[in-house]
């Protein structure tokens, strides 16, 4: 047996405090069924009471984790179950429990942190768990505030609702996903990539280039996106050519930026020690520089990630067929349709965030050499 964590001691305290808050919610369930209600309570109970006593008494690390996790989750639900007809049924005991729900939450991560698998995969698994706990805990809150305070549906609906919404829409969804996505983030993220990263190397090789082209495109970086999109709609047309457009204007100077910095950043040394091989700017470029540089195209490439989606979707606001993630967010806003706008938002950023990972994993494939790879930071 080991001292109580502070976060299973406060657990406690809360519990105790919620007991003389009794109900927890207000009707229906309170009064059409005692009986349903006070079992419910009896499990939410039983189970904080059995991640506290598995955090004090058990001696594996991973056990502890794993049953805390179990337990703070499952009481979770079956707390939900007592405002899940209406909203606002919530009462004060209500957000004490849940306090402590997460309170064993917060203590499952802290010891799932200090566990060291010896294995890739357990590794892996443990890295995608703790922020999975951290956003899934984000979204709980998230629907106990809505739905205990019974928050207008039109400012912010629960995040049930919104999963719904996106369940029951995939065809919608998956029609725009194609037309924002696979057509003009996709094209435009290539060609804009593609383009700074030719443009930087012409700047180091020609230094006039340098000179003239990076103040040029330094203007064009701080044209505002909601002038531009107007324009390369009437310059390309209302289909994704135009969204792509904007795209290669957003992402081609971030690319320049860094690649440019990316080449610089080998030493006189280095160079020096080129030139005694007899190696020309070519040979020198491609076996020392650009590898030199490919932490700072990648950072490019990921800044790029995010810039790319946000351009394609504020630009189908101003122009577009009736199908696309921003022409699908204008719209249904204009409808106070607000569950499929948050839909809408929720694919972009898990669709954004997938982008920005497959990235980072090339990357990691390509400059493994780098000393943030081989020390772990990274």
């Amino acid at each position: 047996m080991r001292a109580l964590s502070w976060q299973s001691l406060v657990a406690v305290l809360l519990l105790l405090a919620a007991l003389f808050q009794l109900p927890l919610a207000n009707v229906p369930i309170a009064m059409t069924a005692p009986a349903v209600a006070w079992t419910t309570l009896i499990l939410v109970y039983g189970f904080l009471l059995a991640g506290i006593g598995a955090d004090t008494f058990m001696r594996s690390r991973l056990w502890r984790g794993i049953v805390l996790f179990l337990c703070a989750h499952l009481a979770t639900v079956f707390l939900f179950t007592l405002i899940s007809d209406e909203n606002g049924l919530a009462r004060p005991g209500f957000y004490v429990v849940l306090a402590a729900c997460w309170l064993l939450a917060w203590r499952c991560v802290e010891i799932l942190s200090g566990l060291q698998p010896r294995s890739r995969a357990g590794r892996i698994i443990l890295a995608l768990i703790i922020p999975a706990i951290f956003g899934a805990w984000i979204l709980i809150i998230w629907e106990a505030v809505t739905r205990g305070l019974g928050i207008p549906f039109i400012l912010l609906p629960p995040p049930s609702a919104v999963f719904t919404k996106l369940i029951f829409s995939l065809s919608v969804i998956a029609a725009d996903v194609n037309q924002t996505i696979f057509k003009a983030v996709l094209a435009g993220y290539l060609m804009g990539c593609a383009s700074g990263f030719v443009a930087a190397i012409l700047a180091d090789r020609f230094p006039f280039m340098r000179r003239g082209l990076l103040p040029i495109g330094n203007l064009v970086s701080a044209l505002p996106m909601i002038g531009i999109a107007p324009i390369m709609v009437m310059w390309f047309g209302f289909d994704w050519q135009s969204k792509a457009a904007v795209v290669v204007i957003m992402t081609f100077f971030p690319m320049l930026v860094n690649t440019v910095a990316g080449l610089a950043v080998t030493s006189t040394m280095e160079r020096d020690l080129m030139r005694t091989y007899a190696a020309g700017y070519w040979q020198t470029l491609f076996k020392l520089r650009l590898p030199a540089a490919g932490p700072f195209v990648f950072n490019a490439l990921k800044i790029n990630s995010t810039l790319a989606l946000i351009g394609a979707i504020v630009a189908e606001f101003f122009g577009t067929p009736v199908v696309g993630m921003g022409f699908r967010i204008s719209t249904e806003v204009g409808r106070m349709n607000v569950d499929m706008v948050w839909a809408e938002i929720a694919v972009a950023a898990i669709i954004g965030s997938l982008f920005y990972g497959g990235v980072a994993l090339v990357e990691r494939a390509v400059t493994f050499w780098h000393p943030s790879f081989r020390n772990g930071k990274a």
